[in-house]
């Protein structure tokens, strides 16, 4: 929605309910929920109780929950508005490209990362990123994302970063989409991983991660891992259903039978019958040689 626009339909509520610096101001929207706008100079001389000066509005942020509304205060009033300005392009950016609805503590977490990453590089504080292979290949439009990020922190902050740091924002781009935390995305990125060293060690196979079929598996590695990590299993299915896909591809079900037991084993998650005859199908088509059109 266009911001004027989203802007004229807040009507009273566009009031400034509290000052928290030159750049920001707390009002309410039309639901009377707490919102936060941005604008240079848009809290200067501005008292409680002021229309806002919709010509000075340059984003209006809202959070869930009055827990992360706060936090977000606390960044506003330690952090430069330059941070949270480029903060804002990377994830206006993400969502065009992905064409997703993003978690908004996304605002908080990727802001908050940011600004640590720019004072680690200004220290020589440089660290590897130890998933970065992972997060190329598993998450590759986040990554591409994290890539423009680098780019425009380099034109807009005067900080040269490298694929390390694309990598890590990549991983908070994924935690706002799946709505997990990022210990949970990394541990995520790890099983995928795992999972697919099952696979291709079983068969002694390398595989082909142009594949549509690559993409597919990939795609389904994700949400199990979700799953595992929320505790949100599919239910078992009808038994007869998992004794038929074992009979018709017995290689590719004793494969899947190995990655239920590590996941139980390092997890402490069982997962269904169901469960296994989705991964026994992906196995299947990741490790023949199939026609894909």
């Amino acid at each position: 929605m266009d911001l004027i626009l989203y802007l004229e339909r807040q009507g009273m509520f566009m009031k400034v309910t509290k000052v928290i610096n030159n750049n920001f101001v707390c009002s309410c929207n039309e639901k009377n929920k707490e919102i936060i706008v941005m604008g240079k100079g848009i809290g200067f001389k501005a008292k409680e109780g002021d229309e806002i000066d919709k010509s000075k509005v340059e984003k209006v942020f809202t959070m869930n929950g009055k827990s992360a509304i706060d936090k977000f205060k606390r960044l506003i009033e330690e952090l430069p508005i330059e941070h949270f300005k480029v903060s804002n392009d990377i994830i206006n950016y993400a969502k065009r490209t992905l064409g997703k609805r993003l978690n908004q503590n996304i605002y908080i977490t990727l802001t908050d990362h940011i600004n640590f990453s720019v004072y680690r590089f200004k220290n020589g504080m440089k660290f590897s990123n130890p998933l970065l292979w992972e997060v190329k290949h598993f998450y590759n439009p986040e990554y591409i994302i994290g890539e423009y990020a680098v780019n425009l922190i380099k034109e807009k902050l005067g900080v040269e970063m490298g694929e390390d740091e694309a990598a890590n924002i990549a991983l908070h781009i994924v935690n706002a989409e799946y709505n997990t935390e990022m210990n949970d995305a990394l541990k995520i990125t790890t099983l995928i991983g795992d999972i697919l060293k099952i696979v291709t060690d079983t068969f002694d196979i390398q595989l082909d991660e142009e594949s549509l079929h690559y993409s597919r598996l990939i795609t389904h590695l994700k949400f199990l891992s979700q799953r595992i990590f929320m505790g949100e299993m599919l239910k078992d299915s009808d038994d007869v259903f998992a004794e038929m896909i074992a009979t018709k591809y017995p290689e590719e079900f004793k494969c899947a039978l190995k990655i239920r037991d590590y996941i139980e084993e390092q997890y402490n998650q069982r997962i269904s019958n169901e469960e296994l005859v989705y991964l026994a199908v992906h196995i299947r088509r990741v490790s023949t040689i199939e026609d894909e059109n």
